[in-house]
């Protein structure tokens, strides 16, 4: 959800460049999902059809499940992006960065961005997603399934080995809890720009732990 929008070329963060056909199926993915996500957000999840947002992005229902196996995926495509995120950023690193330093940067350079992906965003329309997401059961139950895909994808960047599945959970559950918290804080009435000094010394106690728990002294 950093941009929340698909990427024009796919260069970025290490990915290779897209062709056109795939840069075209990546705007449908998008266009789709937008459709989707405004129709839940006027009406609520539960109240609108799959038939609805087929008819909305002007595309059949088969056509629509051939980009979307279930409907909860319509809401969620703005985290598809993110799903293998940290894995790209261990990946990416620069010579001599340990993976949790490189980690740790990425995640403070965040809150620093307001990216919506820390939780550490007022924006009215990231809100008002976040409020969809957090307050439907099934769509929180699907966002699991992303957290694992994200583990699984973290732990072949730092390995593959057991002890690195383990230090993969850890890491995306620290993220995960520092992003909620954030997001709980601003939707109690704080404001991103008041809360980011607490929400860097969160975040940097959070590493901190991890530091000492997975790499020693």
């Amino acid at each position: 959800m950093s941009a929340e929008k698909a990427r024009s070329d796919g260069s970025a963060d290490g990915h290779a460049p897209m062709s056109l056909r795939e840069r075209k199926k990546q705007l449908t993915y998008q266009a789709v999902s937008d459709a989707a996500i405004a129709l839940f957000l006027r009406r609520g999840f539960d109240k609108v059809s799959v038939a609805e947002v087929a008819a909305a992005a002007d595309i059949s229902k088969p056509t629509l499940f051939r980009y979307f196996p279930a409907k909860e995926d319509l809401a969620l495509h703005r985290f598809a992006d993110h799903e293998d995120e940290a894995a790209r950023v261990v990946a990416a690193r620069p010579a001599g960065t340990t993976p949790l330093a490189a980690l740790r940067a990425h995640f403070l350079d965040g809150l620093a961005r307001r990216d919506p992906i820390t939780g550490l965003c007022d924006a009215p329309e990231v809100l008002a997603y976040h409020a969809l997401l957090y307050g439907t059961p099934a769509l929180v139950a699907r966002l699991h399934a992303y957290l694992s895909r994200s583990e699984d994808a973290l732990a072949r960047a730092l390995g593959g080995r057991a002890p690195d599945r383990l230090a993969a959970g850890q890491i995306i559950a620290v993220q995960r809890i520092l992003a909620s918290e954030n997001w709980r804080r601003i939707n109690a009435g704080a404001t991103a720009d008041a809360l980011y000094g607490e929400a860097v010394e969160a975040a940097e106690g959070g590493f901190a732990q991890l530091r000492s728990g997975l790499e020693g002294p």
